[in-house]
């Protein structure tokens, strides 16, 4: 681990670099101030970039629209990689024919239902007629009753032997400067624990997000893993996934982990980045 004071020192020093959006582009305000000269600088040299997100509710258009809307200029579509893309890639290749439960929004149904199968929110469910329920997906921490919906999904899944995907892995996102949000993923995992079972997780820290965007990035050039860079502000999403994955990863304060945090943090967790900087800005 190595404390740096600037990123884009860290960043000159490899040819690929894979960045979380979410505490490190952009936060509850907004976009952060100076990430576009970050951007500019990183294309002005010749660095591959991809945005990996586990935000499951918007799909790679309208995540690119929803940088423009707030300024950021030079993200096309393509080059953005979402835990909502793993999960449409799964529903596509797993389950053929039936419906497909979701905890949720209507659009981020729309966007991961876009493989040729039929979704029902869990509100619309007839629990007396579940022959057709194929697969359940965790999608979005918002569009339902949390005390409802909750439950019948806890319901739903005690009766059903079937595939049960959690397209966001976060636990919580923050909302304010001291406040956060419980997530999809923490909204699963309290599930999971009620019910004891193992859920089909996509997005950070799993592999299957840095697998495609390697994967993604070599189609145009040839990149080994020790050149490229993770950028995150989590350590149990980003950092570990990029670990896991065999990259070199950044912290960055930014986001998720304080200043005041951070050194605690790595300490309890034992999930260590190569590089600690407070924000890629400058």
């Amino acid at each position: 681990m190595e404390q740096k004071d600037s990123f884009l020192d860290v960043v000159s020093g490899f040819k690929a670099v894979f960045l979380d959006s979410y505490g490190v582009l952009k936060n509850y305000q907004g976009l952060i101030e100076g990430v576009q000269e970050t951007l500019d600088f990183i294309q002005a040299r010749g660095i591959e970039f991809r945005i990996l997100t586990n935000d499951a509710s918007r799909s790679q258009d309208q995540q690119a629209e929803s940088f423009l809307r707030l300024g950021l200029k030079g993200i096309p579509a393509e080059k953005i990689v979402t835990s909502g893309m793993m999960a449409k890639q799964y529903l596509q290749l797993k389950i053929k024919g039936g419906k497909v439960a979701y905890l949720g929004t209507a659009n981020a149904a729309h966007y991961i239902m876009q493989a040729n199968l039929e979704s029902v929110a869990i509100a619309d469910l007839d629990k007396h007629d579940l022959e057709d329920i194929k697969a359940m997906v965790f999608l979005d921490d918002e569009g339902f009753d949390w005390n409802f919906d909750i439950n019948r999904t806890v319901n739903l899944i005690r009766k059903k032997n079937m595939p049960i995907i959690v397209a966001n892995s976060d636990n919580l996102y923050p909302v304010s400067h001291n406040n956060v949000s419980i997530a999809t993923g923490g909204i699963a995992k309290l599930v999971e624990s009620i019910i004891n079972k193992k859920f089909i997780h996509f997005g950070k820290p799993d592999t299957q997000m840095f697998n495609f965007a390697f994967e993604d990035i070599n189609r145009y050039s040839e990149y080994n893993k020790e050149e490229i860079l993770m950028v995150g502000d989590t350590l149990h999403t980003d950092i570990l996934g990029g670990n896991k994955f065999g990259i070199k990863t950044a912290l960055v304060l930014s986001g998720n982990t304080s200043p005041s945090e951070m050194e605690m943090n790595i300490r309890s967790t034992g999930i260590i980045p190569d590089y600690i900087c407070e924000s890629i800005v400058g």
